[in-house]
């Protein structure tokens, strides 16, 4: 696991609620594609439930992170497109059950349009840094 330090929000900055404004890390840069809501076949897991979406995301998100050497404590980032605003809490309950609100990484919500597939509710990309 590389050093993550998580900086508390700095002068001038409003305090972060439910993710860190900064975190600093050494070792090796992993950047993770939007992960979706699709099982191993490519399927949409949970049509039309933000929260089996989430947590399929995050399982996947969890494959990924694996495959190079990190885990959840290594991210720094992650990026949410959310086809609403209003499924950001089944985010934050899946994130919940992967991340202990003391590692949170820095985190990004945009609402879209679409997504790639229209049955898709949400995209979560990731960056990390691992040990050398």
């Amino acid at each position: 696991m590389s050093e993550l330090i998580r900086i508390p929000a700095p002068d001038g900055v409003a305090p972060a609620a439910q993710y860190s404004h900064v975190v600093r890390g050494t070792g090796h840069f992993v950047a993770i594609s939007g992960q979706l809501a699709l099982d191993e076949a490519g399927d949409v897991v949970g049509e039309g439930d933000p929260v089996a979406q989430a947590r399929q995301v995050f399982e996947n998100l969890r494959r990924c992170l694996g495959a190079a050497g990190a885990t959840f404590d290594d991210l720094v980032k992650l990026t949410c497109f959310v086809t609403d605003m209003a499924y950001m809490p089944a985010i934050r309950e899946a994130r919940a059950a992967h991340i202990p609100e003391d590692r949170l990484p820095a985190v990004s919500a945009v609402q879209v349009v679409s997504l790639v597939r229209p049955e898709l509710l949400m995209e979560i990309e990731a960056f990390a840094v691992v040990a050398e």
